[in-house]
């Protein structure tokens, strides 16, 4: 079979056309999380639940998107949670309760404040600790620096010899 040079082009332009009038179905578009719109948003019986509502689920991270809370989030997994939490909220569950639910299920993750125990002290100390423990280091290097030149300053005034000669000014550089 022969491939003559101007077919590959024209089968190259034709890919590259389906791309732009179809980004979707390029195969170079990226994936989108499972996003859709919201079938049937909440209904809140009061202002109360609502207000209570909106800042538990602001508190709450989405599992899938990971740096937005379940509030913001259009990923189905946010839609379901938050219909879950209003279930749960109706079956007069607390809010430490709900998050408690949410931790088993989903680990300490969902949470955009963890919690402070011994098995998390490392991420939570652990950057101050570095910082620490690298002013103490720059701190050494410096004073063993200064150790070091006053050291052999003195060491080089003791060497150097009784008549000093004056800079020579006609010498040029």
């Amino acid at each position: 079979m022969i491939v003559r040079p101007w077919s590959a082009l024209l089968l190259c332009a034709a890919l590259a056309a389906v791309s732009a009038l179809s980004p979707a179905a390029s195969p170079w578009a990226p994936v989108a999380a499972q996003v859709r719109q919201d079938p049937a948003p909440p209904t809140f019986v009061d202002a109360a639940e609502e207000a209570r509502f909106r800042a538990l689920v602001g508190r709450l991270r989405c599992v899938m998107c990971q740096n937005q809370s379940l509030a913001d989030s259009d990923a189905m997994i946010a839609h379901d949670l938050r219909r879950e939490i209003l279930r749960r909220m109706r079956e007069g569950k607390s809010d430490a309760q709900i998050e408690a639910f949410l931790v088993e299920r989903y680990s300490e993750f969902v949470l955009y404040q963890p919690t402070v125990e011994p098995r998390n002290w490392l991420l939570w100390f652990g950057p101050g600790l570095l910082l620490l423990g690298g002013g103490l280091v720059v701190w050494r290097i410096v004073r063993r620096q200064r150790a070091a030149a006053a050291g052999t300053g003195e060491d080089r005034d003791a060497s150097a010899p009784a008549t000093a000669t004056a800079p020579d000014d006609k010498e040029e550089w």
